[in-house]
């Protein structure tokens, strides 16, 4: 019984939480110009801050919890991911505490880009799954030539 040694690419890794939080961000964008024109600009603001601040998360996961290189050893990486993870939680929950204190915010606007924002996420992860009980995307044009 063999052990496979599972190297992560980082890098790669680094790419792929830096285009979540591009999409985070350009989402953000997006609900912030749909809340201005639906209702007002302090709505737009919201949606902003909303977004923002999970964008804000997102950009501290990329850069703490994902290294610059490879590496082998699934506990560095693992402790490498948790940091990343911890700092994002810690972020969200001080920029929402700021946000919250020294604003008054239209509330379905900032957690409704902030729920959007948040979907942008798990998109992406789904996207890197592979199709139930299928070959991996990307793969199956590959496997016909």
């Amino acid at each position: 019984m063999g052990f496979n040694v599972i190297a992560i690419d980082f890098a790669l890794a680094r790419r792929l939480a830096l285009s979540v939080v591009l999409g985070q961000a350009a989402v953000t964008v997006i609900c912030a110009l749909a809340a201005w024109l639906i209702a007002d600009s302090h709505a737009a603001l919201s949606a902003a801050l909303g977004g923002g601040i999970s964008t804000v998360a997102s950009l501290a996961m990329a850069l703490l919890g994902v290294g610059g290189r490879s590496a082998t050893d699934p506990q560095r990486a693992l402790r490498t991911f948790f940091v990343g993870e911890t700092a994002k939680v810690l972020v969200m929950i001080v920029l929402f505490i700021a946000v919250l204190k020294t604003m008054k915010v239209a509330p379905l606007a900032m957690l409704g880009t902030y729920a959007a924002t948040f979907l942008v996420f798990w998109v992406a992860l789904a996207n890197l799954l592979p199709p139930l009980g299928g070959t991996p995307r990307g793969r199956a044009d590959e496997n016909r030539e």
